[in-house]
């Protein structure tokens, strides 16, 4: 009996999954575990991110991979960026905790617009409009609404006003680009199969033009830290991307 497009799709998850398992860890997370679990520790009790949490929770639709769980990462990811990168600024601790806020709250309302042509800019306007209610200066809201609008790869930068604005945004985008890493394989591009119902052989065909893409990601990040740690995601990424096409040509002839 032949497989269904679902079960084959299934299939190269977990096969993904597995030679996932297999890779390195990120070295950014080797070498900053205290400021990754600072800002998970946040995250997960901070009161202005766990409201705005709820919230999105209930209107953000997963949009081929780009949902909740996206979102998190994303938060999560751009906290410890904030922190890394606040820490070797020199500024204060409280400066760091409000802007790692900050980072979590951008990066929950990144792709809350995802479904809609231009949507990062939609997305920093719905990011206005909702956080006007929470506790933040009107600076604070538009660096956060700015720093969604900039996370879009492969278009210039926008104008920031401080050098704190621009720390926000860069850190947003490169925790956002961190999950064109080994997260593509494992979760997102089987989301975008299954939700596009693109026909299994028109993607193995288009899948070395993937590839070629994710390479591009690589000469994109723009926090120092992302720079420097960035394309090691993408490098894993591409690794365990090139090991599954060999499945799949050779094993799954497809």
């Amino acid at each position: 009996m032949l497989e269904t497009r679902h079960a084959i799709i299934d299939r190269l998850r977990q096969k993904a999954r597995k030679i996932a398992a297999h890779k390195p860890l990120a070295d950014f997370y080797r070498d900053f575990p205290h400021e990754s679990a600072l800002s998970g520790h946040q995250f997960n009790n901070d009161a202005v991110v766990c409201r705005l949490r709820a919230v999105v929770s209930e209107a953000i639709e997963d949009d081929y991979g780009h949902g909740l769980d996206h979102a998190i990462k994303v938060a999560l990811d751009a906290g410890a960026l904030v922190a890394i990168e606040g820490q070797q600024a020199g500024f204060s601790r409280e400066f760091i905790t409000g802007h790692i806020r900050m980072a979590h709250c951008a990066g929950l309302l990144h792709d809350i617009e995802r479904r809609k042509k231009d949507h990062a800019r939609l997305g920093a306007i719905y990011a206005r409009q909702v956080l006007a209610d929470y506790p933040f200066t009107k600076k604070e809201v538009s660096d956060i609404a700015t720093a969604i609008a900039n996370h879009e790869a492969f278009c210039s930068p926008l104008e920031m006003p401080t050098v704190t604005a621009r720390m926000l945004s860069d850190c947003v985008y490169d925790s956002d680009k961190f999950r064109f890493g080994p997260d593509n394989f494992t979760h997102t591009v089987w989301d975008m199969v299954e939700g596009s119902g693109i026909a299994l052989d028109r993607f193995v065909a288009r899948y070395p033009e993937g590839i070629a893409f994710l390479e591009k990601i690589k000469h994109t990040f723009r926090s120092q830290t992302g720079r420097k740690y960035g394309p090691q995601f993408i490098d894993i990424g591409v690794a365990i991307g090139e090991e599954l096409y060999r499945y799949m040509k050779t094993e799954l002839k497809l």
